[in-house]
């Protein structure tokens, strides 16, 4: 089967003074096109060196990442990301920031045409009527609700996504959740997704990947069996109970607790 976004074998180790660090030894990911891929795995398991791959900001010592049939060994236009710190251009309105991506992807576009694109994202998110306050008028939630908007505005093949939530407390994170569930069904993308939360890799992903500890691998791939339109009560039944229970035995494995009793 042919994935719109296949990692083989890549091995990946940072140069420093005492020599290399690997932190990718021999990973293997597939995701078809259209999926929603979480990555979970020990602290400082590679990860974000993962993204890095993907939105082709790095090249793997050996191994190859393929984007759509292609090798990718330069930054992508069609990849678009979100992480946890969404920085905004204070200068700037929270529109304006939404559009910055197309001013660089499609200049061509119509200043009226990239407005209404940015303006429907936001009111998706929730933010209508919140177009031109400034990044420091909005909490923590609306700029992450903000900066998921400026990922997806030019409607990038993948969106990258590296533990966009883990900043905001609980209920802003659930509540981001259901928002990503409805922005991924209108705004149909790839999306590869590094969390640290379990709960939040069962409730957005059609499957789940578990990275080994350093240098990592692909250690264990759940198929995340639940309905797409989910909601956040799918996450206490008994179904999604379990594969969290077997994705924390996993990351046991990964960190070397396996021995422990749980």
């Amino acid at each position: 089967m042919t994935h719109f976004i296949d990692i083989k074998g890549v091995h990946h180790a940072y140069k420093t003074k005492h020599g290399p660090l690997p932190v990718l030894d021999g990973l293997d990911v597939a995701v078809p096109k259209g999926e929603f891929c979480a990555v979970v795995g020990p602290s400082g398991c590679g990860k974000s060196t993962l993204t890095k791959l993907i939105s082709g900001l790095m090249r793997p010592d050996r191994g190859a990442v393929i984007l759509d049939g292609q090798e990718v060994t330069s930054p992508r236009k069609t990849v678009g990301m979100a992480f946890q710190n969404p920085v905004m251009l204070e200068w700037r309105t929270i529109l304006q920031n939404v559009m910055l991506p197309l001013e660089i992807v499609a200049p061509g576009m119509k200043t009226a045409e990239a407005e209404a694109r940015a303006r429907h994202l936001l009111e998706m998110v929730g933010l209508k009527g919140f177009e031109h306050k400034k990044p420091s008028e909005l909490s923590g939630g609306m700029r992450q609700r903000a900066s998921l908007c400026r990922a997806i505005v030019h409607k990038p093949d993948v969106l990258i996504m590296d533990e966009p939530f883990g900043a905001l407390d609980n209920f802003t994170r659930e509540d981001l959740w259901q928002t990503m569930r409805d922005l991924r069904a209108a705004e149909p993308f790839t999306c590869v997704l590094i969390t640290h939360d379990l709960r939040e890799s069962v409730f957005l992903g059609d499957q789940v990947i578990v990275l080994s500890g350093r240098p990592a691998r692909t250690q264990f791939v759940l198929n995340v069996d639940l309905p797409a339109d989910r909601t956040i009560d799918i996450l206490y039944e008994p179904k999604a109970v379990d594969m969290l229970h077997l994705l924390r035995d996993q990351i046991r494995i990964a960190q070397g607790r396996d021995g422990e009793m749980h």
